[in-house]
């Protein structure tokens, strides 16, 4: 098995309803996330698109939990009906989660040891919320993680670059997506 075999690209909630909330810079930003998957295909890197949802009328949202909460309460179809703003193909997952983790309330960790994955490549929506999570769970779990810095975004720029540029380091490799389609990680 070749190192790319035992790396994915994860791509968190970019789906309906959250992928909007970008206005300005939505497009740029999807067509950087359609080139690093692009990528990762061509390199044989397995791609799998993490979804937030839920079940009709919520039964996994505590009224204990604030960010689910607001969530409901603004929620669509989509939250019901989860699915990728960028099309899966071949052989890409697509994981559904409960909470902010891409771990949590998922069967993400199941597909990882099947395919043998050692490595994470993490980009979503948003840097404060599923990426920050994941990359503390993936680091806990003991799994090598890079962030994807251009291919992370936040309602709060201060906050993503915080994040981006003095927390995340700390237990990832923090890449741009051109650096990483052009490093020896893919």
């Amino acid at each position: 098995m070749t190192e790319s075999e035992k790396t994915a690209l994860l791509v968190m909630d970019v789906q309906p309803g959250i992928v909007d909330r970008l206005k300005d810079i939505k497009d740029e930003y999807l067509a950087k996330v359609r080139l690093t998957v692009d990528s990762a295909h061509k390199n044989h890197i397995p791609v799998i698109f993490v979804v937030v949802g839920f079940r009709p009328d919520f039964p996994e949202i505590s009224p204990n939990n604030k960010i689910f909460q607001a969530m409901q309460k603004a929620a669509s179809e989509h939250m019901i009906h989860p699915t990728p703003v960028i099309k899966p193909e071949g052989d890409d997952v697509i994981v559904t989660k409960k909470r902010i983790s891409a771990f949590t309330g998922s069967d993400l960790e199941i597909i990882l040891r099947a395919k043998e994955i050692k490595h994470l490549v993490l980009a979503g929506i948003s840097t404060s919320g599923v990426v920050l999570s994941t990359l503390r769970e993936a680091a806990d779990k003991d799994y090598g993680v890079t962030v994807l810095a251009d291919l992370c975004a936040d309602a709060d720029q201060e906050v993503h670059s915080v994040l981006i540029g003095k927390i995340f380091p700390r237990q990832a490799t923090v890449l741009t997506s051109d650096e990483w389609i052009n490093s020896n990680e893919i």
